[in-house]
């Protein structure tokens, strides 16, 4: 609506109010008169009356009449102009928080278009290259609204429409594509020991480098998307509603350009058109995204994995959670929000409900750190406890109810598993021993040090200290990696060690130089950085087969636990 349709709207708003006042007015002169008349009138009759200072002669005057009977009280008259002035107040007020939103959306836009441009710009200063930016890096500047491409394009003229300066404003936001994330769950929750359908979406709108502009977190009645007798699967029909819910914010933003993401196939096929769907809910919902779709631009779908739903998968579940938890009187007299865990069935402060990150399923602390310390002790990966749910856990996240020592210790053992066998690399100080791999360790030593990958030199990520990546050991600077070895210069500590070692008859790995105690088992090793050989005699093992003919194991080794 333009200023002129703004005004003259206004206009007819203020001049009904004025009638209505001065009818009011009118009104209200017209009941005045008539009462001052009806004084004058009695007042006039008492005149004509007889004196009551009159002969005494004069017969009595009669006696009053009797009053009347009293009529019932009459019934308030009801004030149909306050009615209508109050009507008119709240359309006022209406009107005015409509040019609020408005004018807050609009600054959202402009903030919007603004953002988009700085990024672009930030991008071309990047790719000036660096000769160039030290001769002509304090001239180059490109203030938003000046043109090139968008932004403004300079101030519009004296006469030119409302709608026009907007979509010169929003020149930058009408050239990026957005992307639209959504997501609709829906799930069978344990509420104060009764199970009930929940339901609830997630939207999120970024711009093309997946910046954050739009977010929304919304619950929906279970009823209104339950599933036709179990034909349509879970969740399909509030995903479409979170897609209708994007689509509209999308249109507020007058966004042109734009790709919604959807991870479920089946969704996918019938917004794609592919299928056909046969469910009047769900032919109803996809035939409104299609008439929203017309409004853009372009928009277009894409399928995704669930893992690439970013914020609107998170979303989706807040909802959820919002649905399950209640607030309860504490002993003190504040209040807490209860969740019910569907493993105990217990009632559990939310601040003790531990969150999947993959999947955002919820569960008390205790059952957590049963659940993962079982899953580890047997040598497994710990995943989500919810039926059919594949999500892994990551231990670092569990350090809100497991010891830290041993999330420290899985987290090693974890970052051990992940690096090549040929690319691990040990710090040799005994206070350290900090596991890293071979690239980053150089690369963080030519960061300090000229010649590091000739020297063979280099610096531990954690405790700073340099060491040879030869001989595993600390460096020895005025001297060659042979000459080391032939040389008494070994540490103190070092010396105690292979003293012990000889004693207790333990084996070095000739690749790692880590020291290994045989508790019980075999004589086969398998050492720490995947090397393999034999413990009796130090030869190594390959193809899983021994190149040695030692024993391979001895029975009291065996047996002995």
């Amino acid at each position: 609506m333009d200023s002129a349709d703004k005004d003259a709207v206004e206009a007819v708003l203020s001049e009904q109010r004025r009638e209505i006042l001065e009818a009011k007015t009118v009104s209200a002169d017209l009941d005045f008169a008539f009462d001052l008349q009806m004084q004058e009138a009695i007042t006039a009759s008492m005149r004509h009356l007889p004196s009551s200072s009159s002969s005494s002669l004069s017969p009595p005057p009669p006696p009053p009449p009797s009053p009347p009977p009293s009529a019932p009280p009459a019934e308030p008259e009801f004030d149909y102009v306050s009615l209508l002035l109050d009507d008119i107040e709240r359309l006022n007020q209406e009107w005015r928080d409509r040019e609020a939103s408005e004018y807050f959306l609009q600054e959202m836009k402009t903030d919007l278009d603004r953002r988009i441009f700085d990024q672009n710009f930030a991008g071309e200063i990047l790719d000036i290259p660096a000769d160039q930016w030290e001769k002509y890096g304090d001239n180059y500047e490109k203030p938003y609204g000046s043109g090139g491409g968008g932004g403004g394009g300079g101030e519009s003229s004296s006469d030119a429409s409302s709608s026009s300066k907007v979509a010169a404003e929003l020149a930058w936001v009408s050239a990026e594509t957005f992307r639209l994330y959504f997501k609709g769950l829906e799930s069978e929750e344990r509420v104060r020991d009764k199970k009930v359908t929940v339901a609830g979406f997630g939207v999120a709108i970024c711009d093309s480098k997946d910046n954050l502009i739009f977010e929304l977190s919304k619950r929906l009645d279970a009823a209104t998307v339950s599933r036709s007798a179990g034909k349509i699967s879970e969740g399909l029909l509030v995903g479409i509603h979170a897609l209708i819910e994007g689509l509209n914010a999308a249109l507020n933003f007058d966004l042109k350009k734009l790709t919604f993401l959807c991870d479920d196939f089946m969704a996918y096929q019938y917004l794609t058109g592919r299928v056909q769907p046969t469910q009047a809910e769900v032919l109803d919902l996809v035939t409104q995204v299609s008439s929203l779709q017309r409004k853009f631009t372009e928009c277009t779908p894409a399928l995704v994995g669930r893992n690439n739903i970013k914020f609107a998968f998170k979303l989706a579940r807040d909802a959820i959670v919002s649905q399950i938890t209640w607030p309860e009187e504490t002993g003190n007299g504040g209040k807490s929000r209860k969740e019910t865990c569907v493993i105990c069935y217990e009632d559990t402060d939310t601040a003790q409900m531990f969150s999947v990150n993959g999947c955002l399923h919820r569960y008390c602390f205790g059952c957590m750190k049963q659940h993962v310390e079982v899953k580890l002790l047997n040598g497994k990966d710990a995943k989500c406890p919810h039926e059919s749910c594949d999500s892994v856990i990551e231990i670092l996240s569990c350090a809100t109810f497991l010891d830290p020592k041993l999330v420290d210790m899985l987290s090693l053992r974890r970052k051990e598993a992940a690096i090549p066998v040929k690319d691990k690399i040990y710090c040799p100080y005994p206070k350290c021993s900090e596991l890293m791999t071979k690239t980053e360790v150089l690369a963080y030593t030519k960061l300090s040090l000229v010649g590091a990958e000739v020297s063979g030199a280099r610096k531990c990520m954690k405790c700073k200290k340099y060491f040879c990546i030869n001989c595993k050991v600390p460096w020895h600077y005025d001297m060659t990696c042979a000459d080391y070895k032939r040389s008494n210069h070994h540490p103190r500590e070092d010396k105690m060690l292979n003293t012990l070692a000889n004693k207790s008859k333990w084996r070095q790995c000739v690749k790692c130089s880590h020291m290994i105690e045989l508790d019980h088992g075999c004589y086969h090793i398998t050492c720490r950085c995947g090397y393999e050989f034999c413990y009796t005699c130090g030869a190594p093992w390959k193809n899983k087969r021994a190149t040695c003919t030692c024993p391979i194991w001895d029975e009291r080794n065996i047996i002995r636990r």
